[in-house]
């Protein structure tokens, strides 16, 4: 293999290939619809950069997607098709705060239950898409997408309850404080606090402004952790086998059923998991009737598109996602450009990602073809070689016959 056939064909390349793309083709369109395509673009990083407050947000605003991210990119290690984690992620909110809002435990007690609670029930609702899988053969995309249907209206029905509506509001109750995963969130509102974040401008605008949890840190622990599991651990090669080829792992004595069902398991609970530092570290702490799905399960099937359902990879391409999606709104508010343009550079990425598979195969038919003409140049000089030394013989032998 060469070195420009390993070059091209690392995930790493054709991620930045399929970006730069994304981003070409935004240019394009922003210049026909009329706005200065250098200007817009650096408005969007500008955004999502230019300052304390907004790098901040965007982590913020990323970590959920790197949580259903690295749910659909372990489903996908082992075979399986997550399509549902918009579903599982729904049923954790709404189960972190039906629980938090009851809770009034010592604060690590309270957390601790509210993220087991939403983990737990998103794994069984992704669970329950793995039985039907490994039992009964039907395909997790179907049995998903109508889960993540129900999800969505047993969401609005818990909105309605009386028990758990409030009143004046088309949401549930929030959250109690001591549920919450925000970085000294009653310091920083106090006087002590807001006298000290005054003198320190750089802790203002971070943490004073925004809504800092622990779930970003959570969310790079969790992808160290999935990577050994899937690495370096023998419950992780059963997984791998399972979806590399299921006929061979149920040869050699792996129980491709319970594979299945505990992998969708792990892979919904990554998503409770995000849904459950969704609801105790963002405002507003409370889930909402909702009117159409909000995505954050699906952004992360795009998150593990483009990191090819690395682990790691998806640590960067959730910050990717939640920085576009930051900016999106100082692209509008700045330059005017509609943030539609946002869905299309996301769509655009997710495209040339799922065609990076040709930038190889392109790179291995230019080595065969230089390969090929290398080998008839070779060919031609040795067929010419041959011929001087035939015609060199000839004339020795035409020399010697003439002298005697």
């Amino acid at each position: 293999m060469s070195l420009r056939r390993r070059f091209f064909g690392h995930p790493f390349v054709l991620t930045i290939i399929a970006i730069v793309l994304g981003f070409a083709v935004a240019s394009v369109i922003l210049l026909l619809a009329g706005f200065p395509p250098k200007e817009s673009i650096e408005t969007l990083v500008q955004s999502m950069i230019g300052r304390p407050k907004d790098i901040s947000s965007v982590i913020i605003r990323s970590t959920p997607i790197i949580f259903t991210g690295l749910g659909v990119a372990f489903a996908i290690k082992t075979g399986l098709f997550n399509i549902g984690a918009e579903g599982q992620y729904i049923m954790g909110c709404v189960v972190a705060t039906m629980v938090g809002s009851m809770l009034d435990f010592p604060k690590p007690v309270a957390v601790l239950m509210v993220i087991i609670s939403a983990m737990l029930v998103s794994a069984l609702y992704a669970g329950f898409v793995g039985f039907l899988k490994a039992v009964f053969g039907i395909h997790e995309v179907i049995t998903s997408i109508m889960l993540n249907w129900i999800a969505l209206y047993f969401s609005n029905w818990v909105c309605g309850l009386d028990f758990f509506h409030k009143p004046g509001t088309i949401g549930m109750y929030p959250v109690n404080d001591c549920t919450y995963t925000m970085v000294l969130p009653l310091w920083k509102k106090s006087e002590a606090g807001q006298a000290f974040l005054a003198q320190h401008p750089f802790l203002q605008e971070t943490l004073g402004r925004t809504d800092v949890n622990i779930g970003f840190v959570v969310a790079v622990i969790a992808a160290i952790m999935i990577s050994h599991l899937l690495n370096r651990t023998k419950k992780g090669f059963e997984l791998r086998a399972v979806g590399q080829n299921i006929h061979a792992a149920r040869f050699t004595g792996i129980n491709v059923g319970k594979s299945i069902v505990h992998a969708m398991m792990i892979s919904g609970a990554l998503c409770g998991l995000g849904a459950a530092f969704y609801v105790t570290g963002q405002s507003p702490h409370t889930v909402s009737t909702l009117s159409s799905f909000e995505n954050v399960g699906f952004n992360g099937l795009s998150v593990a598109f483009i990191a090819f359902s690395s682990p790691i990879g998806c640590i960067f391409a959730g910050l990717l996602f939640g920085g576009l999606l930051y900016g999106g709104a100082g692209l509008q508010s700045k330059v005017g450009a509609p943030t539609e343009i946002i869905n299309i550079v996301i769509g655009v990425i997710v495209f040339f990602c799922a065609l990076s598979y040709l930038i190889p195969r392109f790179v291995d038919q230019r080595d065969a073809a230089r390969e090929s003409r290398r080998r008839a140049r070779q060919k031609a000089k040795e067929k010419a070689r041959a011929e001087k030394e035939a015609a060199k013989a000839g004339r020795g032998k035409k020399g010697g016959s003439n002298v005697n």
